[in-house]
């Protein structure tokens, strides 16, 4: 057994509700790009799986700043909620065991985003997420500073 598969059967056996662990943290989910429409829009589906107490993906990647459409799935036995970053102001879903739900994101630079439910305890830690928009600093926004020394 090679010792990524050995980390992958870890994570499958620890990752489950009421295990070892309690749910999944971040990071030992899936990762995912969102698509891009021809007009620039991006799109993406995430889900809570069954029992899994986490997103999926746990890691969702923009190309760039600008608007995002989310689909947001329940597939879980629980109520769920979704509490998402966009410019301005937070958007809030509320999720319905067996529920879909939608959102569109306005998140103009990049940096990573977290979002999660903030519905109950969800297992002690809640269900936590993030959206990692790619990129470069708009010039207006880069520091005006000198150059910095680099190993």
């Amino acid at each position: 057994m090679t010792i990524v598969q050995e980390r992958e059967d870890l994570l499958a056996e620890l990752g489950g509700q009421n295990r070892a662990t309690i749910g999944a943290v971040l990071g030992t989910g899936s990762i995912a790009k969102a698509t891009e429409r021809a007009d620039g829009t991006m799109e993406a589906t995430i889900r809570i799986p069954e029992d899994a107490m986490a997103w999926e993906p746990g890691v969702l990647i923009l190309p760039h700043g600008g608007k995002v459409e989310l689909t947001i799935i329940n597939d879980d036995k629980n109520t769920h909620a979704c509490l998402l970053p966009s410019n301005g102001d937070k958007q809030f879903i509320g999720l319905l065991n067996h529920s879909k739900g939608s959102a569109t994101l306005e998140l103009d630079g990049p940096g990573c985003y977290w979002y999660g439910s903030p519905a109950g305890n969800d297992e002690g830690r809640g269900l936590t997420a993030a959206i990692v928009v790619t990129g470069e600093v708009p010039p207006e926004a880069k520091l005006d500073r000198p150059a910095q020394p680099r190993p």
